[in-house]
């Protein structure tokens, strides 16, 4: 099994993925249109990756990954936004392929470290990342780090 790099072409598919993973955690959601005609912007960037696996007629999971610049590393600081494999697909290391890919992808673009964000109530995929070596406490630190946002 195997991760490929999706395209503006593959924009429908991507948008459907992270319309079905919005939909089955009841998060507020755009349809899978708006987020198709997004994404093909997006995949034109190339401080976007995103990653698929099985095929175009079925696909089985996606990570959509942002590059940034910061001046801790020469390369870039990456975000893993969104990592999901259709919930019948699950338990056969598909996103264990999906990350595994993505960290060497950033690895290979210079990246300094990759950032993950998390809700605390979700042991399972907390346990996923830290099994993957992600940790919430800094090295040196015996406190969590937390996210913050706002909306606009």
């Amino acid at each position: 099994m195997s991760a490929w790099r999706a395209r503006a072409e593959h924009a429908e598919i991507v948008g459907g993925l992270l319309y079905d993973f919005n939909v089955e955690f009841e998060a507020p959601t755009p349809s899978a249109e708006v987020l198709a005609g997004r994404f093909a912007r997006l995949l034109e960037l190339d401080d976007v990756i995103v990653l698929i696996t099985g095929s175009t007629a079925d696909p089985t999971g996606f990570a959509y990954l942002t590059l940034r610049p910061t001046p801790f590393y020469d390369g870039p600081l990456a975000q893993l936004e969104e990592l999901y494999v259709r919930p019948h697909r699950r338990d056969q290391g598909i996103g264990t392929v999906l990350l595994r890919t993505a960290c060497d992808l950033v690895r290979e673009r210079g990246a300094g470290e990759m950032h993950i964000n998390v809700d605390e109530v979700d042991t399972d995929t907390r346990r996923f990342y830290e099994r993957h070596g992600f940790v919430n406490i800094e090295p040196g630190t015996d406190y969590r780090m937390l996210c913050y946002l706002q909306e606009f």
